[in-house]
């Protein structure tokens, strides 16, 4: 039998509006960029601009100072907003920002590259191939990967190509085709391990013939010696001294163990700060680096439609779509002003914990998402989205703000120190350490504890492989 029965309930949902001010909090500032441009194709309520007696009236450089930032309005003044408070004669609508001076954006050209897929298509069109070659060769190489390898069974290639085209080529004739390609600009490209990469590079170098035939031995019979960079027993092996050794190691390690990385250019390889913060007079100055997000304001040209009466030839399905394009419009100006706000007090909260390190650059000081939340008066999760890649320009260089938080360490002196700075005074250990003779982890967490870091040998391997530095094994090298 079934019951019916009433219930009270207390549940927290997010408004569509709220929604799309968090998703716009967490963008960076280039995807906000994108963001913005997308959302003026598909609204046309919305446009880019401002009205020309403001910008004669406004200064030519508004920085996001701390409190003196602009305060935008909550979405509860929003409600209030009516048509006339976007679309009057007088007034130049609801703008993103003050306008800043005039100075052209700086562009920096990408140039045009070509797929590494066409440029090894090109140079084995050029070889002489039968038809099935050519086809095998096509498939081989549209098998390879980002880093250069063939990480694919040339068997389950051919067995594809057969199926897809009724030829009948074996798994020889792939392999033959495979040697070919590997021997193309990048040398070793479509190899198959690292081993058969670093070969295939030297059996193509013109060197000295001693040389490269201890290479090639060391890579083909004693590979594990050498990856294990057990330097005594392969210089026991080879018979040859430890110089000598040294000569051919130094050698292979010069090797292109990705052949298929490309190049990154300059002007490819950059990060764009969502903060610069500068220090003058001893006082913080935070600015938004929003130079290129463009003002926003309503289109006032709808003004008209908006007052028409359906007799005049503006039906009621017209007025509805201009209210919802309306509403649209100004919400998404509204959640580009709090975002600017939430951002700012962020960032400020940061700097006035982390001052030390703004002034010297060192100086890292323990700190969670926890601690900013309580600081502005905010959820930890509007922390985490502000924090979500962005960048801050400092005037010691560009740093992710993810670098700010840490967690603690204690000291035997009962004081806290960020994880930051012991990765610091690791890195720096481990530099200095005899290349013959690394340190192991525990060696690395007595030298720590000596210095008044209470810290255990598996929090020490936990913080090396953050640092992608190898164990002590991998770090030995011949002197």
């Amino acid at each position: 039998m079934l019951n019916i029965s009433l219930q009270h309930k207390m549940l927290m949902k997010l408004s569509p509006q709220q929604v799309q001010y968090l998703k716009m909090l967490q963008l960076p500032t280039l995807a906000l960029e994108q963001k913005i441009k997308a959302e003026l194709e598909m609204n046309p309520l919305l446009e880019e601009g401002f009205e020309e007696e403001m910008e004669q009236s406004s200064d030519d450089e508004t920085p996001v100072v701390d409190e003196k930032a602009e305060e935008t309005a909550s979405a509860e003044d929003d409600d209030k907003y009516s048509i006339e408070d976007f679309m009057n004669d007088e007034q130049s609508g609801h703008k993103t920002r003050e306008p800043f001076d005039q100075e052209e954006k700086e562009d920096y050209p990408i140039p045009d590259a070509i797929p590494l897929y066409q440029r090894l298509l090109e140079q084995f069109s050029l070889l002489e191939l039968t038809d099935e070659e050519l086809l095998t060769g096509q498939e081989i190489i549209g098998n390879v990967d980002a880093d250069g390898y063939l990480r694919r069974d040339l068997a389950a290639i051919v067995q594809d190509l057969n199926l897809t085209h009724g030829t009948q080529i074996g798994v020889d004739q792939a392999e033959k085709v495979l040697t070919m390609i590997q021997r193309l600009d990048p040398v070793g490209i479509g190899s198959r391990s690292l081993q058969e990469c670093l070969i295939v590079q030297l059996e193509t170098r013109e060197v000295d013939p001693a040389l490269k035939a201890l290479a090639l031995r060391i890579l083909g019979e004693f590979y594990d010696d050498f990856t294990m960079r057990h330097f005594e027993d392969l210089a026991k092996k080879l018979g040859i001294p430890t110089d000598e050794l040294k000569q051919v190691i130094d050698f292979i390690q010069h090797l292109n163990p990705k052949p298929g990385e490309g190049e990154i250019s300059a002007q490819e390889n950059y990060v764009v700060p969502d903060f610069i913060v500068t220090l003058s007079e001893e006082e913080f100055i935070i600015t938004l680096n929003d130079r290129n997000i463009p003002p926003l304001r309503i289109n006032r040209a709808y003004k008209e439609l908006m007052s028409k009466r359906k007799k005049n030839g503006v039906s009621t399905e017209t007025k509805d779509f201009i209210r919802q394009r309306f509403e649209a419009a100004k919400w998404f100006i509204s959640s580009i002003h709090q975002r600017r706000e939430t951002m700012v007090k962020v960032m400020r909260s940061i700097v006035e914990k982390q001052r030390e390190f703004f002034e010297t650059g060192e100086g890292l000081r323990p700190m969670i998402y926890k601690d900013i939340s309580e600081i502005i008066g905010m959820d930890i999760s509007t922390i985490s989205r502000v924090v979500n890649s962005k960048y801050v320009q400092t005037d010691y260089g560009v740093y992710s703000l993810r670098h700010f938080f840490s967690d603690s360490i204690s000291t035997t002196g009962g004081e806290e120190v960020s994880n930051k700075e012991v990765k610091r005074t690791l890195e720096t250990l481990i530099k200095g350490e005899d290349p013959r003779r690394p340190l192991s982890d525990h060696k690395l967490a007595e030298i720590l504890k000596s210095q008044g870091l209470n810290i255990a040998r598996r929090t020490v391997a936990k913080y090396r492989e953050q640092m992608l530095i190898p164990v002590a094994r991998l770090r030995r090298r011949i002197m």
